[in-house]
């Protein structure tokens, strides 16, 4: 009896396990190369463009429903790329506005195994597309109010060494995933000038591709009802059991 009530128990703790690992909470979408806004705008560090902490890099909005907190523990762009960094830098912002970086809430370089790139399949302008992705397994919690409609990130892909360029891919939401707020994205580089500006006073930049990766933590309610959801089906099961 014991046995069968540990298998079961083991089974709903499994799905619930599940019901919240890491996922992709926020993605501005797929770039689109057959489209005729179809853009990058530069997002890089490298010999050509570079700087401290970085040469050039672009924000992109996210919205978290209202009273949830997210558990951010990866961030990603969609980078048209000639690149091959070894590392990533990453930030998330609040309150980011014209000539206004907001505040800063996290920031950090990714390397070895909390960097990666990968081929998206997608290309443009003679460019390969890579999604740049850092992980910092610490999370950032990120929550509802105070950071409702106002939250921005970046990862910019780090080369200081290569002649090469990169570019975060524009979207028009193709594939999405989440909520954010459109022609609101920003871009900031010392070497271009750019002081925190609206992407779209550098061309048609309504989204950027790249999104965010965590968990949406529960409410302390729902684990209490999820507790005592796990103690009454091991009570059915003894009953049963015992017939």
């Amino acid at each position: 009896m014991n046995k069968l009530v540990a298998v079961g128990l083991f089974t709903l703790l499994t799905f619930t396990t599940l019901a919240f690992a890491d996922q992709v909470l926020f993605y501005g979408g797929d770039f689109d190369p057959n489209n005729p806004n179809a853009n990058g705008l530069a997002n890089e560090n490298d010999a050509i463009v570079g700087g401290n902490p970085y040469g050039a890099a672009t924000y992109q909005n996210f919205v978290i429903p209202n009273g949830q907190t997210w558990n951010v523990t990866g961030l990603f762009t969609n980078n048209l790329s000639q690149l091959t960094p070894t590392s990533g830098y990453w930030e998330i912002r609040q309150g980011v506005s014209e000539g206004n970086g907001g505040t800063l809430i996290a920031s950090g370089t990714a390397t070895g195994g909390n960097f990666t790139q990968t081929p998206t399949g997608r290309s443009g302008f003679g460019y390969t597309e890579y999604s740049d992705t850092v992980y910092f397994p610490e999370g950032t919690p990120v929550h509802c109010p105070p950071f409702c409609g106002g939250v921005y990130f970046a990862v910019v892909p780090n080369a200081p060494t290569q002649n090469g360029r990169s570019f975060n891919s524009n979207t028009f939401g193709l594939n999405s995933i989440g909520m954010q707020t459109s022609n609101q994205q920003f871009f900031n580089s010392s070497f271009f000038g750019a002081n925190f500006t609206n992407a779209n006073n550098e061309g048609v930049f309504p989204t950027f591709s790249g999104g965010v990766i965590g968990t949406v933590v529960p409410e302390p309610s729902s684990m209490i009802m999820l507790g005592s959801g796990l103690l009454a089906a091991a009570g059915v099961v003894r009953r049963r059991l015992s017939r």
